[in-house]
């Protein structure tokens, strides 16, 4: 009995795959109509694409009925998958897209085998015989599939990266390509012989090995007031391009500073603290390299634990106290010196006081309203500076004294390594 209960199953097996062979082409269509409904990208394709696809899943059911004897199937036997998968690539159809496209073939497939089985307890063990070579099958070709598509992806995002550094050496020399697909390239980022442009220069303050491309992936994102920024990675180094709108340059460079303070927040937050350094505007392609320079420069002036320090944003005064060398801090009057790291180690209310009193110039009332204070807790804040001082916030020279003393002190903390946890 159990004999030929075994042959009934067997033969019911053999008459399923001669039944799925003879409506392969039926199958695949079945397929075809299913995948523009559940997949967005195979909306609106022309003839020759969907044509493509037939082709293709009539191929995967006859190579799977082949192997449905349980013989291995071989990467010769899943040949006509690899360039298949290439020319997916190369039609914008993203890799989980490529795959739900398996998917449902696979599920057009076993519906089909259910389909024949019937409901006899042969039918039923057939089809349960059937169910682990159908997998097999579906992960080997699916896996195949795949890492071509990857290959090919890889070789594409190589030869991106590839131009962009060909792109960037040239800008860096301030000139443009005369070669015209680098020629295009620059001009899809907005780059031109006149078009202001500003440059940064990055680099991660950690040893993670991935820091170096989450950092690129975050500045791409971020883009500029044109559109894409050109962002180029070389080894630990992002250099940034991004071009400005003639029309206001400069409101455009305080946008990518925002954009590129933005960025170095969230990565900072993420784990991955980021040093930038971003030059003066370019008024063209042959400014570029002076920007480079600046940005390389002032790079090198953020403190241990990242930051920006963007040289469109810096007054000249700024600047002067950002590259003050040991001997003008050691010029600064021991009392302001003494005060500064008191009222620091307080909350610096008082330091916030005669930075806001400045920027109010010198209008006691605006500072109060700006620090969120009654007047007379402003004027209070001034006199304690004097008496701790000797040094008066209402006049111009103490004043200025006094403003020094806090960049040049406050530079030399950043560059302290455990000037942050203090």
């Amino acid at each position: 009995m159990a004999l030929t209960a075994t042959r009934t199953a067997r033969s019911e097996r053999d008459r399923i795959l001669a039944a799925l062979l003879a409506e392969v082409d039926e199958l695949a269509e079945r397929a075809l109509l299913r995948m523009p409904e559940e997949i967005p990208a195979y909306r609106g394709r022309d003839e020759a694409f969907f044509a493509d696809v037939h082709d293709q899943v009539c191929r995967h059911y006859r190579t799977k009925l082949a192997a449905l004897d349980n013989r291995p199937v071989t990467r010769e036997d899943l040949a006509f998958a690899r360039p298949c998968a290439l020319r997916r690539a190369r039609d914008g159809i993203a890799l989980d897209d490529f795959l739900h496209a398996f998917r449902i073939g696979r599920q057009v497939f076993w519906e089909a085998v259910l389909d024949h089985a019937g409901d006899s307890p042969a039918g039923h063990e057939a089809a349960l015989e059937l169910a682990t070579p159908v997998m097999r099958y579906s992960d080997i070709a699916c896996t195949h599939a795949s890492r071509a598509y990857v290959e090919y992806q890889q070789h594409l995002v190589a030869d991106a990266d590839r131009e962009r550094r060909d792109l960037l050496d040239h800008l860096l020399a301030g000139e443009l390509p005369t070669y015209r697909p680098l020629l295009a390239a620059a001009q899809s980022y907005g780059l031109s012989e006149r078009a202001p442009a500003l440059v940064a220069s990055a680099m991660p303050v950690t040893t993670h090995p991935d820091a170096p491309h989450v950092a690129a992936e975050a500045l791409v994102r971020a883009g500029g007031p044109t559109g894409r920024a050109l962002v180029v990675r070389r080894r630990n180094e992002l250099v940034v391009v991004a071009a400005l709108r003639p029309a206001d340059p400069a409101a455009d460079a305080a946008d990518v500073c925002a954009r590129l303070q933005e960025t170095q927040r969230r990565l900072r937050i993420s784990g991955v603290p980021l040093a930038v350094g971003v030059g003066t505007v370019a008024a063209g392609i042959a400014e570029l390299p002076r920007s480079y320079q600046e940005a390389s420069a002032a790079l090198a002036d953020v403190g241990v634990d990242g930051g920006v320090v963007a040289l469109p944003e810096l007054s000249p005064f700024d600047y002067l106290a950002l590259h003050a060398d040991d001997t003008a801090r050691r010029l600064v009057d021991p009392r302001l010196r003494t005060f500064l790291e008191e009222d620091r180690q307080r909350g610096g209310g008082l330091i916030e006081t005669a930075r806001v009193f400045a920027a109010s110039d010198l209008n006691l009332r605006v500072a109060a309203e700006r620090l969120q204070v009654h007047p007379n807790t402003a004027q209070y804040r001034l006199r304690r500076i004097e008496e701790r001082t000797g040094h008066n916030p209402r006049r111009i020279s103490d004043l200025v004294d006094l403003l020094s003393a806090i960049a040049l002190l406050e530079r030399a903390r950043a560059f302290q390594p455990d000037a942050g946890s203090s």
